[in-house]
């Protein structure tokens, strides 16, 4: 078997068992969550009698035994059905991609600039005088200190309430996105440009920066040019994670600055035990988990072709 088949085989199924065990362990903890999931359907105030209550745990499956109740999810799954909501009466998928856009335009710009802002902090920073690193360096530390719940409050304070620069909520234009996405993209930077920072001061003591010295480039174009390339992979691996959890981070972003998506949407499934849709989100996350992995892969080709062989990627 030629060694891109075997490659991308294995890889496909590390994705699938990623997504099993995501799925596996949702379905577990939140069949541990107190509560009757019928009450999720019809609301807690609803005045059921406990033949509807019988009809309705009938329809859902509820009454089945927990392994044929996780062998049907796990069934439906496989078909791509996410089940129907138990709040909003619709099917889960399409919850998920009715409010999908807000959330992935969040996720793209908080990501762009994340790893604009750290390669440009990187590179600023690193061959100067100690004090600049050690400024840059003290930012990043509280940056990545604060809860992205406080950081984003702080930032509505200053520049929607004092200066009103910025809209409090989600008014449908690009200043609305500002707020949010440094909120996000800030402690995502932090922790790249720190990691970036060891990375290139590494890579300036290695032969082939000597090598380009010799050759009479200039000490920006080494750092920018030749240096950057051999610090970016670690750097490629935590902006992977990142992104792969930035659908977690909208939970409370979104929340904060008032905007739609799956954020808002999963806090109001898990307050309201809508187990359909957090199921489906948690798989989703998942999904997102192992595409952003295989497409970090893909970059780690195109910055290192030294790889190339190792993987057959460059066959495939």
């Amino acid at each position: 078997m030629p060694a891109a088949v075997r490659y991308l085989a294995a890889r496909l199924g590390a994705a699938v068992l990623v997504v099993w065990g995501a799925a596996t362990c949702a379905f577990v903890v939140l069949q541990l969550v107190p509560g009757d999931p019928v009450d999720a359907v019809v609301g807690s105030q609803a005045l059921v009698d406990a033949e509807q209550r019988a009809e309705i745990r009938q329809r859902y499956g509820l009454d089945d035994p927990l392994a044929v109740q996780y062998l049907a999810y796990l069934g439906r799954l496989a078909r791509g059905d996410l089940g129907d909501s138990y709040q909003l009466q619709q099917p889960v998928s399409r919850v998920l991609a009715e409010q999908l856009a807000p959330t992935l335009q969040l996720a793209f710009l908080a990501t762009l600039v994340a790893l604009v802002l750290a390669v440009a902090v990187t590179v600023l920073t690193t061959g100067r005088a100690r004090w600049p690193r050690r400024v840059s360096a003290l930012l990043e530390l509280v940056v990545v200190s604060t809860p992205s719940f406080w950081f984003g409050i702080m930032l509505l304070t200053v520049f929607s309430f004092r200066l009103g620069w910025f809209p409090v909520s989600d008014s449908g234009d690009a200043r609305s996105l500002v707020l949010p996405v440094l909120t996000l993209a800030l402690p995502i930077a932090a922790v790249l440009a720190q990691v970036m920072r060891e990375g290139l001061l590494d890579a300036l003591e290695q032969p082939f920066a000597l090598t380009a010295r010799a050759r009479g480039l200039r000490e920006p174009t080494v750092r920018s040019r030749h240096a950057l390339r051999h610090a970016a992979l670690p750097a490629l691996t935590l902006a992977g994670w990142f992104t792969g959890t930035l659908l977690g981070g909208a939970v409370v972003v979104e929340n904060v600055f008032a905007r739609a998506g799956i954020g808002r949407i999963t806090l109001q499934a898990v307050g309201g035990r809508d187990l359909p849709v957090v199921q489906g989100v948690v798989t989703l996350s998942a999904i997102a988990f192992v595409v952003v992995g295989a497409l970090v892969e893909v970059l780690y080709v195109v910055v290192d072709p030294r790889l190339r062989k190792g993987t057959g990627v460059a066959a495939a």
